[in-house]
């Protein structure tokens, strides 16, 4: 292993190449799942990290997206559903995610002079996502009728999803594509330690699969579970 190549913790491994290249151009048979003798660990670098935990909050979108619908169409439902999805909003992405951009990416095209602009929006945007949070916490449980708290529900959810597709679409095609470019390889390696440790510290050994199984179950109980019923007909 490289100096540069720190251990990789947890989720962030897997075997880079099943099978042993033989000489010709043969194949050899796939390894076990168990790491072979002389294979190399490859590491879920610090955007492809960033960037599976937007996967979660875009699914987050979705139902309230689906809640949006119901609400629209005067659909009786439970408001628990939305309370949920905020609570993992604030859990893993304000409480973790975010943060993790704060404390170790954003400050690093600020020193860097780099896409500054850009960071002071994004930041921003996190605090406004937080009060657009507070007020969906606060009003969803009861949203199951008309009234204040249902308009107030629908008026802050409307403004999350407005806000954070763009947001996160920005991030993931113009800012974590280019922080690679601003730190060392030992750096680099580092900062995904630091999200692992991190990520261990606030939600235990498996904390995005856990994640994910959360906002799986929300989908299932709102509706939107099977993915098929998205294909166009």
């Amino acid at each position: 292993m490289k100096p540069t190549d720190g251990p990789v913790l947890g989720r962030r491994r897997f075997v880079a190449g099943a099978g042993l290249l033989l000489a010709g151009g043969m194949l050899g048979p796939a390894t076990p799942p168990a790491v072979a003798a002389g294979e190399k660990e490859a590491t879920v670098t610090p955007p492809e990290d960033l960037m599976r935990e937007h996967g979660v909050l875009d699914r987050v979108l979705l139902v309230y997206e689906a809640g949006l619908r119901k609400f629209a169409a005067g659909e009786d439902f439970d408001p628990g559903l939305i309370t949920d999805s905020a609570r993992i909003v604030r859990d893993f992405i304000e409480d973790y995610h975010e943060k993790s951009e704060e404390e170790d990416v954003f400050p690093r095209f600020s020193k860097a002079g780099k896409m500054v602009d850009l960071v002071e929006v994004l930041l921003a945007q996190h605090r406004a996502g937080r009060r657009v949070t507070d007020v969906i916490l606060r009003d969803a449980p009861d949203s199951r009728r008309d009234g204040a708290p249902r308009q107030r529900t629908v008026g802050a959810i409307q403004a999350f999803i407005a806000m954070y597709r763009p947001h996160a679409a920005r991030e993931d095609t113009e800012l974590f594509p280019h922080l690679r470019k601003l730190v060392s390889a030992h750096e680099y390696d580092a900062m995904a330690e630091r999200f692992e440790r991190k990520e261990h510290r606030q939600f235990g050994a498996d904390g995005f699969e856990t994640m994910v199984a959360r906002i799986g179950r929300i989908e299932q109980d709102i509706g939107i579970r099977d993915l098929a019923q998205f294909t166009p007909r």
